[in-house]
């Protein structure tokens, strides 16, 4: 049985990044529709998977066990769309600004338009958005900010709801694309992406095992491109390295001159 707190003071301030005016109604004709542009990551095979680079405004969820490389993939993510001119603001809720620095030295990582934040409250990090006005917003990882305004503390069902909702008004009423981090157990019994999925754009999951090299990211909802993309990358002491062939890998692991062994190539 799952428990809820009602929230307090839910009344016309209870969202602070909604978008102060009001919204109309619009004739669909007078909706122009277009190509969804695309910021691409310069990573390829994350390109290739979300359906060729994230969209401005989209909210995308990061999801999978603890120490899996979600991190190191946005750290690596963060610093490629930097490196292009867009500033990027990186949530280390989890981590203090100096163990994230490390992390980033470690996978060759400077950029002056990479800004690292160490907070957990969420209206402390609205403010910073407002003053620094980002293009690209991470939160490493949602079940760590809080509102304090609620009785429950971080990472309950409340909270997590909470926080999400506000960063989807972020972003989409400011048009930064936004990524949270969401931690899954093996039971999935956590408070973190099984109640945001309906709120975000879209979902990737990564898979694999922590004893071994090789990750796979995969597209379990996309509002935005195809949803049975699988993405395959190795780990290494750099960070994640793309595996644009996984086909190759798996087939050298294969048994050679073996009677009865065939290969098809088609």
């Amino acid at each position: 049985m799952l428990e809820e707190v009602e929230e307090r003071g839910a009344g016309a301030d209870r969202f602070e990044g909604r978008k102060s005016e009001s919204s109309r109604p619009v004739r669909i004709k007078e909706i122009a529709t277009g190509t969804t542009p695309r910021i691409c990551t310069n990573i390829r095979e994350f390109d290739r998977l979300v359906g060729g680079g994230i969209v401005p405004g989209g909210f995308t969820l990061v999801g999978g066990d603890p120490g899996i490389g979600k991190s190191t993939l946005m750290l690596q993510l963060s610093n490629s769309l930097a490196q292009q001119g867009l500033i990027v603001l990186y949530v280390c809720g989890e981590e203090s600004v100096e163990q994230t620095s490390l992390r980033a030295q470690r996978l060759n990582i400077d950029s002056d338009n990479l800004l690292l934040l160490c907070e957990t409250n969420f209206s402390v990090i609205a403010r910073h958005i407002e003053e620094v006005r980002p293009d690209v917003i991470i939160v490493d990882s949602v079940q760590i900010i809080y509102k304090s305004e609620l009785p429950s503390g971080p990472g309950s069902v409340t909270q997590v709801r909470e926080i999400a909702t506000e960063f989807m008004h972020i972003a989409k009423g400011k048009r930064i694309a936004t990524f949270l981090i969401g931690h899954v157990t093996k039971s999935g019994e956590i408070a973190g992406p099984r109640v945001l999925e309906h709120l975000v754009d879209t979902v990737l999951y990564f898979e694999g095992d922590r004893q071994h090299h090789y990750r796979m990211i995969r597209v379990v909802k996309n509002r935005f491109g195809p949803t049975d993309e699988v993405a395959v990358f190795q780990m290494a002491s750099t960070g994640l390295v793309e595996v644009p062939n996984p086909s190759q890998m798996f087939l050298e692991q294969r048994m050679k001159e073996v009677i009865g062994l065939s290969l098809i190539h088609i």
